[in-house]
Formats: C-alpha cells, sequence, structure tokens
C-alpha cells in the first residue's frame, strides 16, 4: 500500500507546524489578514491542522457541507483564496514538502474552491 503525504510528511505534528507557519504568514497579509482578526486562533489551527490532515491522506475529515457552512458568512472572493493557496504553498515548500507533493495539496485545496469562495465573489 502506496505511502499517504500524511505519513511521508511525518504525520499531525508536521501538519501542525506547517499550519502556525501558514497562519503566522496569513496574519500578515494585507489580503487576508483580516479574516483572522478576533478569532481563537488555536481552535482554527487545530481545525485546519485536521482539514489539511484529511487532504494529505490522513484520519481526519470533513464533509463539504460543513466546510461550506462555516466559510458562507466569510464573503472570501477568488482573490483571498488564491492569496491563501500562495502561502499554504510557501508554508509547505519551508516545511521540505517536495514541489510534486506541494502541487498535490494544491490541487486538492483547489478542489474545494466552489464551496469556499463566497458564491456572490464566484
Amino acid at each position: 500500500m502506496p505511502q499517504t503525504l500524511y505519513e511521508k510528511y511525518g504525520g499531525f505534528k508536521t501538519i501542525s507546524r506547517i499550519v502556525m507557519t501558514f497562519y503566522e504568514m496569513a496574519l500578515d497579509s494585507d489580503q487576508i489578514g483580516d479574516y483572522f482578526a478576533d478569532v481563537d486562533m488555536p481552535r482554527l489551527i487545530d481545525h485546519q491542522t485536521k482539514f489539511i490532515s484529511s487532504l494529505m491522506g490522513g484520519p481526519a475529515s470533513f464533509s463539504d457541507d460543513r466546510l461550506e457552512a462555516v466559510h458562507r458568512a466569510l464573503g472570501i472572493s477568488h482573490a483571498d483564496f488564491d492569496e491563501m493557496a500562495a502561502l499554504l504553498s510557501e508554508a509547505l515548500a519551508d516545511h521540505g514538502v517536495g514541489a510534486t507533493d506541494v502541487g498535490l495539496v494544491l490541487e486538492a485545496i483547489e478542489g474545494k474552491r466552489g464551496i469556499i469562495v463566497a458564491r456572490s465573489a464566484a
């Protein structure tokens, strides 16, 4: 059985570090930083770590309905989504994820664009 990206890169512990790096960059981003004002960051980091873990073949899973529900009221635009993807790509690379594997993770994230980007922004 082939190894998942989740296993290849060290599981939850490594992905948690990647997510923390991502949020350090996201909080500093002029494009998306404001989304995280007044947010319970430890809780968000935990949820995002589980989400990214699931995209990389880990044990956690998130339904598209749930993902859409938590993003619905945020008004996320395509430009915001693109910034998030760019920062995630950088965080993954910073933690030693190979370029091909970064591409696979970004492809999985791209598959969620339609349920994360606000309908009015689509």
